[in-house]
């Protein structure tokens, strides 16, 4: 059982019988009455985002999940093929379940399925990925380092906001979680 106390971004807890992820947490001590901890609560399943409060000290238990570790083959008519990386066992989700991961995800990556009550509900992408840019507008001469931003296209499909001097075929590092440009790992040929 996990207590409020307990409570951080990322963690899963069961509420009413469904898997949540909580997204932001808040400890409030008002005046006056209990403290209490106000959260934002994802579904695992759905991807429904919940409003949530709790007393302080209240207990939640955690979901009947199991992390196991598979390797994403391939994209076919909208469904997205991952391997067990221990049995071979292949098992087909589609881009909906996926949400946005789906953007992030280049053939042969290993990411960690997330399993509730024997069914596949969602995948944790690695914390960084690296990918390339697929679309966007040539760099200016002059663009520096630290100049303004651009969006770019990725080969997965994901848009995100790179650095002037981003280039097309340009390889970058993303991070996962928050959506971000973090460096350029491979300068492109044009």
């Amino acid at each position: 059982m996990y207590s409020t106390a307990d409570f951080r971004t990322g963690l899963k807890i069961e509420v009413d019988g469904k898997p949540f992820t909580i997204i932001e947490f808040l400890h409030v001590k008002p005046g006056k009455g209990g403290a209490f901890v106000r959260t934002k609560l994802k579904n695992m399943i759905t991807g429904q985002v919940l409003e949530k409060t709790f007393r302080a000290g209240e207990k939640v238990a955690p979901p009947n999940i199991q992390e196991k570790e598979m390797q994403y083959l391939y994209q076919d008519k909208g469904e997205f093929c991952f391997m067990d990386t221990e049995t071979f066992d292949q098992v087909f989700l589609t881009g909906e379940q996926l949400k946005e991961n789906r953007l992030f995800l280049k053939e042969n990556t290993n990411v960690e399925a997330l399993i509730y009550n024997d069914r596949v509900v969602d995948i944790e992408l690695p914390q960084f990925v690296d990918l390339k840019i697929v679309k966007t507008e040539p760099g200016i001469k002059g663009d520096t380092v630290t100049g303004g931003s651009k969006p770019a296209t990725l080969e997965a499909g994901a848009v995100i906001q790179v650095p002037l001097f981003a280039n097309l075929g340009d390889v970058v590092r993303v991070d996962t979680r928050s959506r971000q440009y973090i460096e350029r790992v491979e300068q492109g040929i044009n």
